[in-house]
């Protein structure tokens, strides 16, 4: 059995290139290069059939350490909450008030790209605090 090097995450969405540069500026991550042949990733786009325009976008994260992010358009809309999500982890260590007000100054800089506050998670005793997010398209991830 030949063993896994990398994951890739992907995402069901309306809107991928919108998403995908939500999620650029939440990790740090960036769009990679077009494929060859083409100066931008507008170009590819225009070389495609109408019906598959707009259809996908992806992003990478610049060290090569990250999963890649893709994201796909589907016809139907998100309906439930998700079975998987990402988790954030931008307060690693940090504990009680230190931990929250990192958590509280993320949040704000997530929704000023267009994310939404969902829900504060208080330590209970055997987990931290954590904050429930939604992106631009309502899908759901935790700041930990």
């Amino acid at each position: 059995m030949a063993s896994v090097r990398q994951v890739q995450v992907t995402f069901d969405c309306a809107e991928p290139e919108r998403v995908a540069r939500f999620w650029c500026e939440v990790l740090g991550y960036v769009v990679p290069p077009p494929p060859p042949g083409f100066g931008s990733w507008e170009e590819f786009n225009l070389s495609l059939p109408a019906e598959r325009q707009d259809s996908a976008f992806a992003c990478v994260d610049p060290e090569g350490i990250g999963p890649r992010l893709f994201f796909q358009r589907v016809p139907e809309g998100k309906v439930v909450k998700n079975r998987v999500h990402l988790d954030v982890r931008v307060a690693t260590g940090l504990v009680g008030e230190e931990r929250l007000a990192v958590l509280e100054a993320e949040c704000a800089r997530l929704v000023a790209l267009g994310a939404e506050r969902y829900e504060l998670l208080v330590a209970d005793g055997y987990n931290e605090s954590c904050l429930v997010m939604k992106d631009v398209e309502g899908n759901e991830f935790c700041l930990d």
